[in-house]
């Protein structure tokens, strides 16, 4: 007989996902309020102040189930308040192990606050002195035709090495998957030390990015609130994504993501007008 509660032993989480076919390390969330903050977010009327505290309120969500999902727990026995009255005012149970060491990447410009969310939520859940944030300016590279080839560096602060951390890079806009498959690549040739895991989370991406970054990286784990496939043959939309994998489209002819949000980064930053 326990001497104690245990129904919070071994804590039970499972998100609900959509199906698909692109491998195991994808996860594409089937969470209705969160599709519905991210259609406003993506409409045309949706500006400042509007756009920020979307993006930081889906963030947060995501973020929890991230670790909800992919974070190591621990057992604890931590008093509460009531331990003053009885001695049974103690939390039996099963917790995020607030140990594990992180880093989330601050890909600018559209990453910024989406990394500054993961930051102070990371710092929130888990011990501050092992939270880290790191900076990044990348941008795309294009040819004549404004047609992405690439993406290059074009400064950084890395705060530190990554051995034994959870790297997070918390990108909205999974389009071609060249921006953040360079950023990965520096973190594992350039960084000193082996990370634990590497996630990316993202607001949408595209079957084209999802190709790109498990061709280039097989252990990235991605997470992402839509997949847009939309201008992919109409006889695609029947069948479960990743079916039919190299019929999907989600990338117009300027590598800009359809239905998307058009650029987050710009509007974020009123910098469109």
């Amino acid at each position: 007989m326990a001497e104690h509660e245990t129904l919070y032993q071994h804590v039970g989480y499972r998100g609900s996902e959509i199906e698909h076919r692109y491998g195991k390390n994808v996860h594409i969330l089937a969470d209705p309020v969160l599709i519905t903050y991210l259609a406003r977010l993506c409409a045309p009327e949706t500006v400042q102040p509007a756009i920020n505290r979307l993006v930081s309120t889906i963030y947060f969500e995501v973020l929890r189930q991230v670790a909800n999902t992919e974070f190591p727990r621990k057992q604890v026995a931590w008093n509460t308040r009531m331990i003053q009255h009885t001695e049974k005012g103690v939390f039996h149970g099963e917790v995020i192990d607030s140990s594990l060491k992180a880093v989330t990447v601050n890909i600018a410009r559209a990453g910024t606050l989406p990394s500054q969310i993961c930051f102070d939520t990371l710092n929130q859940l888990l011990d501050p002195t092992g939270v880290r944030q790191d900076h990044l300016i990348m941008g795309r590279t294009v040819d004549e035709q404004s047609r992405v080839t690439g993406a290059a560096v074009g400064g950084r602060k890395i705060g530190g090495n990554v051995d034994g951390r959870v790297v997070v890079f918390p990108d909205p806009m999974g389009a071609t998957g060249s921006s953040l498959s360079h950023a990965i690549s520096l973190y594992k040739k350039e960084v000193e030390g082996v990370a634990t895991k590497y996630i990316a989370v993202h607001l949408i991406v595209t079957p084209e990015y999802i190709r790109r970054v498990t061709t280039d990286h097989p252990d990235l784990i991605v997470y992402a609130v839509r997949l847009d496939r939309g201008l992919s043959p109409p006889h695609v939309f029947d069948t479960v994504p990743g079916t039919l994998w190299d019929e999907e489209r989600g990338l117009n002819d300027h590598q800009y993501i359809v239905p998307g949000g058009g650029g987050f980064g710009e509007i974020m930053n009123n910098a469109s007008y």
